[in-house]
């Protein structure tokens, strides 16, 4: 794909995908919310449902709930639907776009897993597929009703996933698609349940019969779900970005802390709203996952296995991607000496303990296996090295440019 319209469109799919993000969790939190504070109301029967008063931009709102539906379907109803298909269309048109558009540069690592692009879309597309079907059928099983056991096998599956992915993806490739799976749980959730109850809800009213409760309740647990889920979806998907988190080969313990980190963030807040105390020992509970997972991440620095006295874990770099000749002595010699200082195993610029994104360019093999990003970055847009601060001639430019045009 051309370079340009490659960046162009990421950079496009992205502004969408977060403008929906923030949409939709914005409404799922707000809802969440008023759930946790109702209050009883003098014309809805008790245990029926309730209202909230609230004051936001100078006005007054009196905002309303009943458990089931209302005796009468008012005339015009907002459906809070479309946040969620936008999040998850545009997210996964991203992932497309980005990792399966270049799988060889973001999602196949050779010394991981030598697969073709094509093998590793249809891993990543039909581990969101089946994840989603195991998922809904486990919340649809008799243990669904057991919401302690289901949250373990949860969490369970999640890290097994997390590290499966790592077994065939590269580090950034099996973090991007835990948090893909676990957003398709919440979109699924939304479309395949909540929506589908709510038009069941709907039928009954206009048919002049009682609707039944079990189908706002089951609406109401997976919306609970993905209010649990939120948190860490989102440090995942922004982890991809942060090649300390994900080149560590204990990343999916770093998931699974997470994990526990955004879930008790959220049973702090679901508490406090309902008024049922302010359970502190949450954030300390979250604190300690953090501060664990962020000694987890140290085995992938040079400087963190230096202080827990382990071992170097060195790449392979034996080998090259398919139909990628070996780059000229020349082009070696100007990647190595402009590039290698921060894009190596172990970089000597003060203050980078990790190669930026996980990028390695101090061998010839991982010279070539970079030629994508090297072409983007130093070619067409003079983005690396930062400020040209190792002093990349315009010259020694032009013999990247030659060298990438064959």
């Amino acid at each position: 794909m051309d370079p340009y319209l490659h960046e162009w469109g990421g950079m496009l799919l992205r502004w969408l995908h977060v403008l929906a993000g923030m949409a939709w969790i914005g409404s799922s939190f707000y809802f969440m919310h008023v759930d946790a504070m109702l209050k009883p109301a003098p014309d809805i029967p008790a245990g029926k449902g309730g209202q909230i008063w609230e004051v936001h931009g100078g006005g007054f709102y009196q905002v309303r709930k009943w458990l089931v539906a209302p005796s009468e379907l008012p005339p015009d109803l907002l459906w809070h639907k479309w946040e969620a298909y936008t999040t998850w269309l545009s997210g996964f048109a991203l992932l497309a776009w980005v990792y399966y558009g270049a799988s060889e540069l973001f999602l196949i690592d050779p010394a991981v897993a030598d697969i073709g692009p094509v093998t590793a879309a249809a891993i990543g597309i039909g581990s969101l597929v089946l994840g989603w079907v195991a998922y809904d059928r486990l919340c649809k099983s008799p243990l669904g009703e057991d919401e302690v056991k289901l949250a373990a096998i949860g969490f369970a599956f999640v890290v097994l996933v997390a590290f499966l992915f790592q077994q065939v993806f590269s580090g950034r490739g099996a973090m991007i698609h835990t948090g893909a799976l676990m957003a398709t749980w919440m979109a699924g959730n939304v479309a395949m349940i909540i929506i589908p109850n709510q038009r069941k809800v709907i039928a009954a009213l206009l048919a002049g019969q009682a609707p039944d409760p079990a189908l706002g309740k089951a609406g109401k647990v997976r919306s609970t779900h993905n209010n649990y889920l939120t948190l860490p979806v989102l440090f995942l998907m922004l982890a991809n970005h942060y090649p300390i988190l994900w080149s560590t080969p204990y990343a999916f313990v770093v998931v699974g802390l997470i994990l526990i980190a955004g879930a008790v963030i959220r049973v702090f807040y679901n508490l406090r709203h309902s008024g049922r105390g302010n359970p502190w020992w949450t954030w300390a509970v979250a604190a300690a996952c953090i501060l664990l997972a962020g000694l987890v991440s140290l085995t992938s620095s040079p400087v963190g296995r230096e202080r827990l006295g382990l071992a170097a874990r060195e790449a392979p770099g034996t080998t090259l991607p398919h139909g990628v000749a070996a780059p000229p002595a020349e082009v070696v010699e100007i990647v190595t000496g402009r590039c290698s200082m921060c894009h190596a195993a172990e970089p000597v610029w003060a203050g980078i303990p990790i190669a930026p994104k996980g990028v390695r360019l101090d061998t010839p093999e991982h010279i070539a296996r970079e030629a994508a990003a090297i072409r983007t970055q130093a070619v067409l847009s003079h983005a690396m090295p930062p400020n040209n601060i190792t002093g990349l001639e315009p010259a020694e430019r032009r013999v990247l440019a030659a060298w990438l045009a064959q």
